[in-house]
C-alpha cells in the first residue's frame, strides 16, 4: 500500500477531502519524524511504538569485492507493534482465502 492509497482509503472512510487528508497524513509523518529525530519514543495505543535502537559496531564484507569493512555503531528506527495489532494481523491473515 502506498501513501496515496492510504490517503484515498482514509478520505473515503471519513468523508474528508483527499487534499485535506493528504495534509493530515503529511503532518502526521512530519511530526513522527521530528519526534524520532529528537530521540523521543512515539507510542500510538492500539498500533504500536516507534523507537530508536542502537546497533553495535560490526565487521562486514563488501559483496562486490570481498573486502572486509567496519560498520560503526549506529541508531536505526524500529517499530514495535502492539499486542492488539499483532492479534488483528494474525486473525486477518488466517482468514485470507476463506471467502
Amino acid at each position: 500500500m502506498t501513501k496515496a492509497d492510504f490517503v484515498n482509503i482514509i478520505s473515503n472512510k471519513t468523508g474528508v477531502s483527499k487534499a485535506e487528508t493528504e495534509v493530515i497524513v503529511e503532518g502526521f509523518i512530519a511530526t513522527l519524524v521530528d519526534a524520532m529525530q529528537r530521540g523521543d519514543r512515539v507510542e500510538i495505543r492500539g498500533l504500536g511504538s516507534f523507537i530508536l535502537k542502537k546497533r553495535k559496531p560490526k565487521k562486514a564484507r563488501n559483496p562486490g569485492t570481498g573486502e572486509e569493512i567496519h560498520l560503526p555503531e549506529r541508531v536505526v528506527p524500529y517499530f514495535k507493534p502492539s499486542k492488539l495489532l499483532k492479534k488483528g494481523i494474525v486473525v486477518g491473515v488466517n482468514d485470507i482465502g476463506k471467502e
